[in-house]
């Protein structure tokens, strides 16, 4: 044999080095009880409602034209009328009675009060929202009457597949 083939022949020997010492192989294990991890989970959420309520309107601003106006017209008229002393409260006499019927010309559409409308108003609050999630299952089996129990992320049902590995010990 040449030098080459010896040279392979040994490598490839040495790779199966780790095979002779371990073997592994599949079998099946009878599932004893599975136990669902639940977990809780808060998704909290926003609930929103749209109330009406009534709001008061402020009253619109009366004008004042209408009584200086008045209280001008009244004032000359009081001062026509009267004479001497009189004159004085007659013009006095005019000017309010002028201001008066000057204000309610003017203000005679105006409301006294503004009124009351009904507004939307949208309340919202956050609310929990607790969800229950699987996150794995705790299974117990028995694998030649012995029981183990492992975390697996599905149910396996009635059996488990196994993978067996035999070692050999070390002393």
């Amino acid at each position: 044999m040449n030098l080459q083939a010896k040279l392979i022949a040994s490598a490839l020997c040495l790779s199966a080095l780790p095979f002779a010492h371990a073997a592994d192989f599949e079998d099946y294990g009878r599932v004893v009880r599975v136990t669902p991890q639940v977990e809780q989970i808060n998704r909290p959420r926003q609930e929103c409602r749209t109330e009406y309520v009534q709001v008061q309107q402020p009253a619109p601003e009366r004008g004042v034209g209408g009584a200086i106006l008045g209280g001008i017209v009244g004032g000359l008229a009081g001062n026509q009328i009267g004479g001497g002393s009189g004159r004085s409260v007659a013009t006095a006499a005019g000017a309010i009675a002028g201001a008066l019927v000057g204000d309610r010309v003017d203000n005679a559409n105006t409301p006294n009060s503004g009124g009351v409308q009904e507004q939307a108003v949208k309340q919202c609050r956050t609310v929990d929202h607790w969800e229950s999630r699987t996150s794995g299952y705790e299974v117990t089996y028995d694998y030649r009457g012995r029981n183990y129990t492992n975390i697996m992320s599905y149910d396996p049902g009635e059996r488990v597949r196994l993978r067996v590995v035999v070692e050999p010990m070390q002393r």
